[in-house]
């Protein structure tokens, strides 16, 4: 079958998926993440939907064993369907090589809402001991409340995992997530002025424990308030939102977050994410001016080298007509990567980045479905978002970049000449 032309328009090298023409309930693909199993197998996790927190969103699975040439039609993990009509969102993998096993975890809706359908949820997973082949049933596990939290015990929690976890300094598995505070602590509606902090979840045991029901999994830093960023215009809230981890040679844990200021911010962990620095806007370098981005993820993936990729927006959210950094319908493009590398600069910030270059765009051109059901294009201010939501990794000699594109088509790069 031969794809649309519009799928080709970033320059990816792999095109994992593209909706089904005609059919609508498919139309939004985001939150994409992908890594490769000890089989040498490509996993892909997203969430699924007409549009993003309708209810027919679900998190789906599918996989290649062609390096992402060709994938298998997804499968739903966990979502509406004839026995349980709640949504599932936001899911993200963990591998626990030794048992074989791969897990996905990620936000399930039982009833209640809070703040917004696919964020007030519970921590729920599946797992599959044959890389995707086969799934188990349904599972669930504790996150610890904060002092942002409800105080209504059935109330779940209000928080989004959007990256892929890592495995900290102290061989655990740790993964930043956003808790965003209940309506009685503060009642904005919209999720990016609403009160937000960064918190962690350590799963203790998860690379040994075989049984499902032992998994032991705590809730960082132990403390009423996670990383927080003053507000601008209401510095009593936070936003501080979408933490990216990555571990430094020295032993630390550094966090990338999203904010409302139109930078990125950074805080270090020096005890494997049971404490944290205050958050400071990130710099080129010490002293060097702020990098810019407007409240969008801001992914920082460490290399095999030792390097450090960071994909941003680069803009304070002006970019394209935007109004503001909470302009996501024109700010969020072009992506931008910049490589960074450590620096000896005791207290202060522990990366220094080089010159960002583009690496795709979808020169404002939004897909969108007409009313027949057919995929066409035109020019708007809608949906032309790049690269929000993605994923990367290495395998054999290749650096992989796997993205949405404009929360549309799912694709990859190889992104090995951006590196030299």
């Amino acid at each position: 079958m031969s794809l649309p032309p519009e799928v080709f328009r970033t320059g990816p090298d792999r095109v994992a998926y593209v909706p089904i023409d005609g059919d609508t309930d498919d139309a939004t693909n985001q939150h994409f993440l992908v890594l490769p199993s000890t089989s040498g197998r490509f996993l892909a996790v997203w969430t699924q939907s007409s549009r993003e927190n309708n209810p027919d969103q679900r998190v789906v699975f599918a996989y290649s064993n062609d390096r992402g040439h060709t994938w298998t039609t997804p499968v739903v993990l966990d979502g509406p369907d004839g026995n349980d009509d709640r949504i599932a969102s936001w899911g993200f993998p963990i591998l626990a090589p030794d048992l074989g096993r791969l897990y996905v975890f990620y936000n399930k809706n039982v009833g209640a809402v809070d703040v917004r359908e696919d964020t007030t949820g519970t921590l729920a997973f599946k797992y599959s001991d044959d890389d995707g082949e086969t799934w188990s049933e349904r599972h669930e596990a504790p996150i610890e409340r904060s002092a942002i939290s409800s105080a209504d015990p059935a109330m779940p929690e209000n928080w989004i995992c959007y990256q892929t976890p890592i495995q900290g300094p102290d061989g655990n598995v740790l993964c930043g997530f956003t808790r965003w505070a209940c309506n009685s602590f503060h009642s904005e509606s919209h999720l990016f002025q609403r009160h937000s902090e960064c918190f962690f979840l350590r799963f203790d045991n998860i690379l040994t424990e075989f049984d499902p029901a032992r998994l032991n999994v705590t809730t960082w830093p132990n403390a009423p308030h996670g990383i927080r960023v003053p507000k601008p215009d209401d510095p009593e809230h936070s936003v501080a939102q979408e933490p990216s981890i990555q571990n430094l040679p020295d032993g630390r844990i550094i966090c990338l977050m999203r904010t409302l200021t139109g930078y990125i911010w950074w805080s270090v962990s020096s005890d494997a994410g049971k404490t944290w620095s205050d958050a400071e806007q990130l710099r080129f370098e010490p002293g060097g001016a702020s990098i810019p981005n407007p409240i969008s993820p801001c992914p920082l993936y460490r290399l095999g080298d030792g390097r450090y990729a960071l994909i941003f927006h680069n803009n304070v959210g002006t970019a394209n007509g935007g109004d503001g950094p909470a302009d996501a319908q024109r700010n969020r493009r072009p992506a931008w990567l910049s490589i960074g590398h450590t620096i000896d600069n005791p207290g202060g910030q522990p990366l220094a980045f080089g010159e960002p270059h583009v690496l795709a765009d979808s020169d404002g051109v939004a897909v969108m479905l007409d009313p027949s059901r057919r995929l066409r294009t035109h020019q708007s201010i809608a949906q032309t978002q790049i690269a929000t939501y993605g994923s990367l990794f290495e395998f054999e000699g290749d650096t992989y970049w796997w993205y949405p594109d404009r929360k549309h088509f799912l694709l990859g790069k190889l992104i090995n000449r951006w590196l030299r």
